[in-house]
């Protein structure tokens, strides 16, 4: 093993006091690498951390952490330690706060980037304030990756878990709804925050779901002859990756197997369903709902020449039919293309590459979300890595341009801003955000793009509330949409408050957004 670069804090004598970053009006987050480090070393090697890296405690009894809190007043909080544990070898450290200490424990977490949460209850005083995670046996500590303080108040509310919280008060898994993409979506949000939480409720709601439709020798009654019945598949494999039950593999595979068959067109694309109504289409939707499992399937079940090569190259030709390159809408992506020949659909516009001419805003927001998917999840040096990137150089700029200034949201359709019967939509939001935000995260695109994320960010937190009941409500989402190459068809689309495909979206943003906080 090569020397590890050792932070010059670690020869720091007492505290060192760490710049915070808010995270949102009642908590602020204080990275790791930035704290007094004794007997550990700051890495970026595994994947999901904020900020610029996490300790890595030495294995040694000792080794530790220390934060500089400051607060305004005497107070009580709560501390939240983001960490990870790649061993099956508890961890456990003592949290000590201005000399009171407690034991915890850190149990394995299954890999080194899977990322859990501790939260502790403790009193503040006025000023300063030391906070010490120190190993107590000789494997050392977790990796640790930040240390929240959450004040609580209005300002500190929890979207994610409030939103679980409702979705699970107002529906059992047995009455949640069927197969779908809408659900598959949304349990895939709900799977993120069982992530950061632990709560080992949010888990086995998403497996009593699942488990109306797997049997216990994995047979699943779907036949798979769209694409959208295929997005939950990424549920099945959640959960193979984390009850290690063999059922949902085998699920799993039976979508897998499936796309060994299923058609294309010419160019290789697959269609968006084998009924005759679809043939040889390509709608950007699609994109999120087959392409993110396959590259899943290959990093957690099984890797081949198919899950290393198809996702990105089905992005690459949806692209090519789809993408807008002149004009202000450059960048920018059609809903659907239908390719010559054969059945031809109703809204095909020759002129326009034969797509329907019309940018649906949840389409590319499904198109965005579904190439970052495919960047985590495909190696480094993937030979069409490149190519996935300039998608996103040119889709986050486009998303910038077309942004409403005075709300932050973006339109059901996103180029007809003025348009009076045009009307800004939450889901497709809550994705340009996440992909803004993600991209920037990442590298792909310029840091200057934050800024887009953040407004983005408060624009959709003014479409969730909570209501008399206490549960939350989300307004403003487009309900399912066919392609269509009329305006007034996509502006009279029915404008639900808490549909499925807003409540997955805004998880997916939230979670992101919670870990890496505003301006990153």
């Amino acid at each position: 093993m090569s020397p590890r670069f050792r932070h010059v804090a670690a020869l720091a004598v007492g505290v060192l006091l760490v710049q915070p970053v808010p995270a949102s009006a009642a908590t602020t987050l204080y990275e790791a690498e930035n704290a007094t480090i004794a007997q550990g070393v700051v890495e970026s090697n595994h994947a999901g951390f904020t900020g610029t890296g996490f300790v890595n405690y030495d294995n040694v009894t000792g080794s530790s952490v220390t934060w500089s809190i400051p607060s305004s007043q005497a107070q009580s909080v709560t501390l939240v330690l983001r960490y990870a544990n790649g061993t099956t070898t508890d961890r456990p450290m003592d949290i000590t706060v201005n000399g009171t200490t407690v034991n915890r424990s850190f149990p394995g977490t299954g890999n080194w980037d899977t990322w859990r949460t501790l939260s502790l209850p403790v009193p503040l005083v006025s000023g300063s304030n030391t906070v010490t995670a120190t190993a107590t046996t000789a494997n050392g500590g977790p990796n640790v990756d930040s240390l929240t303080v959450d004040t609580g108040g209005s300002g500190g509310t929890d979207w994610s878990k409030a939103l679980v919280e409702s979705t699970m008060a107002r529906y059992t898994p047995a009455t949640l709804g069927s197969w779908g993409y809408q659900r598959g979506l949304y349990l895939w949000g709900q799977y993120l925050v069982w992530q950061r939480t632990g709560d080992p409720r949010y888990l086995q709601y998403i497996k009593d779901w699942a488990d109306r439709f797997v049997d216990s020798s994995g047979n699943i009654s779907q036949s798979f002859n769209n694409l959208d019945s295929m997005q939950s598949g990424n549920v099945l494999l959640a959960l193979y990756k984390e009850t290690g039950q063999a059922k949902y593999r085998t699920a799993a595979a039976k979508i897998r197997t499936r796309l060994n068959t299923y058609p294309r067109t010419s160019d290789g694309g697959w269609w968006h369903s084998t009924s005759d109504s679809r043939q040889g289409q390509l709608w950007a939707d699609g994109t999120y709902m087959a392409d993110p499992f396959v590259a899943r399937y290959g990093a957690w079940v099984q890797a081949d020449t198919f899950t290393r090569t198809e996702p990105a190259k089905q992005l690459k030709v949806y692209y090519s039919h789809l993408h807008r390159t002149s004009g202000t809408a450059a960048g920018l992506l059609y809903h659907a293309y239908d390719e010559p020949g054969g059945l031809t659909a109703s809204w095909v516009k020759p002129s326009l590459g034969n797509t329907n001419g019309i940018s649906w805003c949840r389409a590319i927001g499904w198109f965005g979300m579904a190439t970052l998917d495919i960047l985590d999840l495909i190696p480094a040096d993937h030979p069409d890595r490149q190519a996935l990137i300039d998608m996103l150089r040119e889709l986050v700029p486009a998303y910038a341009r077309w942004q409403d200034p005075a709300t932050g949201r973006w339109f059901q359709v996103v180029t007809e801003p003025t348009n009076s019967a045009n009307w800004t939509e939450t889901s497709c939001s809550a994705m340009y955000t996440y992909t803004i935000s993600r991209s920037v995260e990442r590298g792909y695109v310029d840091p200057s793009y934050r800024v887009y994320a953040d407004r983005g960010y408060q624009g959709v937190l003014a479409r969730i509330s909570l209501g008399s009941d206490g549960r939350t409500n989300i307004t403003d989402i487009s309900e399912g949409t066919n392609v269509d190459d009329t305006l007034s068809y996509y502006f009279n689309r029915a404008r639900n408050t808490n549909d499925f495909h807003g409540l997955g979206a805004f998880l997916i943003m939230n979670e992101q957004m919670m870990r890496v906080g505003p301006g990153n």
